[in-house]
C-alpha cells in the first residue's frame, strides 16, 4: 500500500478544507502540536495528513493496488523459513502452520505469496543415492577424462542397472525451490538399485543413441551379467554402429564397481569376458 492505514481514516474523518489548513500552516513553519491546538485535531493525525503530503505531494486518499495481503511480513518469514529448511513441505502443512499463529489462508494464498518470493512447486528430481566415496570416486574418474577429445566419447557405451521404484517413497513428491536449484540435495529424492523394488532392467546408450533394454530377473550374479552382455551389449553396439574400428575400437563404461573380487564375480566375469570381446572396460 502507498500508505498507512491510518492515513486513510484520519483524511475520511476530516473535511477536505481542514486537511489544506493543516499543510498550509506546515509550510508556514508551524510543529505538529502547534497545528493541532491550533485547529483542535489529535497531534497523530496532523502528523500522518502531513507526511503523506511529504511523500506523495498530495492528500487525497490513493487508488490501492488489490486486496491488502493476508499474511504478515512475519508470517511471510516464517513460512519461506520452514520451506527452505524443508522443501517438501505441503501447502496443507502451511495452512495449519499459519492457523496455529492466528492468521486463517487457503492453500492458494501460500501458493500465491510463496511465487511472489521466488518459489515455484515442481517435482523433486531423481538422483543416484551417493555416499562420500561414491562422490570422490566419480570425481576423480571425471577429473582423469577431463581432456579426453569428443572422438574418444563417441566410441563410450556406458550400461547401468536401475530399478522402477524410488529408495523410501514410491509417489511423485513436489518441493518448493527457485530455479537452477533442481539438484540441490535437499531438493531431490535419492534413489538406489537394490531392495524396495520388483523390477529391475539393464541398459546402454552412447553418444549415438540408446541400445538394447533388457529385464532382469532374479538375482544378479556374474554369470547373468556375462549373458546379459553377450545378448544384448554387442548387438547394441553394432545397432549404434560405434567406431570405424569396429567392435574392438570400443570402451565399455560399467557405472558401477563392484565389490567382490573373487572368482565368479561381476567384474571378474566381466574383465575375462570383455578380453574375449577385445573390448576395453572403464569402471569410475
Amino acid at each position: 500500500m502507498p500508505f498507512m492505514l491510518d492515513s486513510r481514516k484520519a483524511t475520511l474523518t476530516l473535511c477536505r478544507s481542514t486537511i489544506y489548513k493543516i499543510v498550509d500552516l506546515h509550510k508556514a513553519g508551524m510543529g505538529y502540536k502547534t497545528i493541532a491546538k491550533q485547529l483542535g485535531e489529535k497531534v497523530t493525525t496532523v502528523g500522518v495528513i502531513i507526511r503523506k503530503w511529504k511523500k506523495h505531494k498530495r492528500t487525497v486518499n490513493l487508488p490501492r493496488p488489490g486486496a491488502p495481503c493476508k499474511i504478515s511480513p512475519r508470517g511471510v518469514a516464517m513460512i519461506m523459513r520452514t520451506v527452505r529448511n524443508q522443501p517438501r513441505t505441503t501447502g496443507e502443512d502451511l495452512v495449519n502452520d499459519l492457523k496455529a499463529a492466528g492468521t486463517i489462508v487457503t492453500k492458494k494464498t501460500i501458493g500465491n505469496t510463496l511465487r511472489r518470493e521466488g518459489l515455484k512447486s515442481c517435482s523433486a528430481r531423481k538422483v543416484p543415492l551417493l555416499k562420500k566415496a561414491h562422490i570422490h570416486a566419480r570425481l576423480k574418474f571425471a577429473n582423469e577424462h577431463l581432456n579426453d577429445s569428443e572422438d574418444n566419447w563417441v566410441k563410450v557405451l556406458w550400461s547401468d542397472e536401475t530399478k522402477m521404484e524410488l529408495f523410501g517413497i514410491n509417489s511423485t513428491c513436489r518441493v518448493w525451490r527457485r530455479r537452477n536449484a533442481a539438484y540441490d540435495p535437499k531438493n531431490t529424492i535419492p534413489t538406489v538399485i537394490h531392495g524396495g523394488g520388483n523390477i529391475m532392467f539393464w541398459g546402454c546408450f552412447s553418444a549415438k543413441g540408446t541400445g538394447q533394454l533388457h529385464r532382469i530377473k532374479g538375482t544378479m550374479d556374474g554369470a547373468m551379467h556375462r549373458q546379459i552382455l553377450v545378448e544384448n551389449l554387442l548387438p547394441s553396439a553394432r545397432a549404434l554402429k560405434m567406431g570405424r574400428g569396429g567392435v574392438s575400437s570400443m570402451t565399455m563404461t560399467q557405472n558401477t564397481r563392484p565389490r567382490q573380487q573373487r572368482s565368479g564375480s561381476r567384474r571378474s566375469t566381466l574383465r575375462s569376458w570383455s578380453g574375449l570381446a577385445s573390448l576395453q572396460t572403464l569402471i569410475p
